[in-house]
């Protein structure tokens, strides 16, 4: 093999990270503060095992499942606005995000519905250990996703006004991966709650 067929090492673009520095040192922050409340999940889990066996039964399957569902949809379109913008159609870029607003939009709908129906059975986070744990957690969650979809209305008047395009769009890609980190702590909080007993 000579050295003309060795494969050249990555140049410093191909190396970079996704979005921006700023971003990640957020997504850090999140991913620690959820990583903490984890821990307490875990900790109060181990303490009261019987309530936490019995705690998924409580809650609404179907709300969670809808939830786990608009997030993942809207990932996807988010991820597929990413994708329009690097091969520079806008319009597309837009429409996708769009979609992606509308979808997420019925996330914290499903939790005020999920929120009516939980107290009107009794969850009302009266001091019952997994009621605490689990309105602590998906209310910080929802308050993420709340910011998410205020940073999404951002990209999508920046889109709207061509701020971006295919080589200058780290914005764009910036609130792609705050969205995808929300996502994926919702993947996290789903099954501990609604599944796990």
């Amino acid at each position: 093999m000579d050295a003309a067929s060795l494969p050249l090492p990555a140049t410093p673009a191909e190396r970079r990270i996704p979005g921006n520095k700023g971003i990640w040192v957020g997504i850090y922050c999140e991913l620690t503060e959820f990583a903490l409340m984890f821990i307490v999940y875990f900790i109060a889990r181990a303490h009261h095992p019987e309530a936490f066996r019995a705690g998924p039964q409580q809650l609404s399957a179907l709300a969670g499942v809808t939830n786990t569902l608009i997030m993942l949809t809207s990932s996807y379109f988010v991820a597929r606005a990413l994708l329009a913008m690097r091969q520079d159609h806008a319009r597309r870029c837009l429409c996708w995000l769009g979609a992606a607003l509308l979808t997420g939009l019925g996330y914290p709908l499903v939790k005020y519905f999920e929120l009516r129906w939980n107290v009107a059975h009794g969850l009302s986070g009266n001091g019952e250990v997994f009621q605490m744990t689990y309105y602590y957690l998906t209310f910080n969650h929802l308050v993420h996703v709340s910011w998410g979809l205020l940073g999404m209305l951002w990209v999508m008047l920046r889109t709207a006004m061509g701020a971006y395009s295919s080589r200058d769009h780290a914005g764009l890609e910036a609130f792609a991966c705050y969205w995808h980190a929300t996502d994926l702590i919702w993947l996290m909080i789903f099954p501990l709650f609604y599944v796990l007993h």
